[in-house]
């Protein structure tokens, strides 16, 4: 019978998994930003301890300086915008707006065609107003907004790409009218190239007539 046991260095970094996996494991009761923090830390934790055991370094303080790098790593969704994308739901209840943060840590809107804009125009509708009003409010210098435009499959791409250009324009200039600098928002259409539904059905068609907004900070990928 042959016996293996670890060595102290692999003995460190096992035990830094198991306390990284413990941790982490108790997400589900944190915040997004702390869930974000928490992750991190764990991931540059355990990383740092293998790069330090590699290169003959100490297991222990290289998952230290692991740690504290990703956390800062993994806490990029900042309290402005946790503040903003709370704002931001309460401005857009029940008008079927989703407010969501996204896995690269930007803050998305996806605004439907019965609050977007009506059938094949592209004039901003009275609903919508308060969710962008909302999005222009108090917003921090550094945040980066693009706006991107779709249609449904109904008409040639011919009709349907410029619309979406347009509407995602419109956007643009209701929210420079408010304060947003223009050099902080960019803008793209894709038109019917992108659905998010069947456009067999009127309801597929409805959800991919829609707008999604991105707002992200240095360091997300947006």
């Amino acid at each position: 019978m042959t016996i293996s046991l670890l060595s102290p260095r692999r003995a460190t970094i096992a035990a830094i998994s198991a306390a990284v996996l413990a941790a982490t494991t108790g997400c589900a009761n944190m915040s997004e930003r702390q869930q974000g923090t928490a992750k991190g830390a764990g991931v540059g934790a355990v990383a740092g301890a293998i790069i330090g055991s590699a290169t003959g370094g100490s297991a222990g303080k290289s998952a230290v300086i692991g740690g504290a790098l990703g956390a800062v790593a993994g806490n990029l969704w900042s309290k402005h915008m946790e503040d903003k994308r709370k704002a931001l739901a309460q401005a857009s209840q029940g008008t079927g707006v989703e407010v969501t943060q996204t896995a690269d840590n930007r803050l998305k809107l996806n605004v439907p065609s019965d609050v977007s804009f009506d059938t094949g125009r592209a004039d901003i509708r009275p609903q919508m107003r308060p969710v962008l009003d909302e999005i222009g409010r108090n917003l921090d210098a550094n945040v980066r907004v693009m706006v991107v435009g779709h249609t449904d499959s109904t008409g040639s791409d011919a009709i349907n790409d410029p619309l979406s250009r347009e509407r995602a324009a419109a956007v643009r200039d209701y929210l420079s009218a408010r304060g947003v600098a223009p050099s902080r928002i960019s803008t793209s259409g894709r038109g019917s190239h992108e659905p998010v539904a069947s456009n067999d059905t009127d309801r597929g068609r409805a959800a991919n007539r829609r707008v999604e907004i991105f707002l992200s900070e240095p360091g997300s990928a947006g």
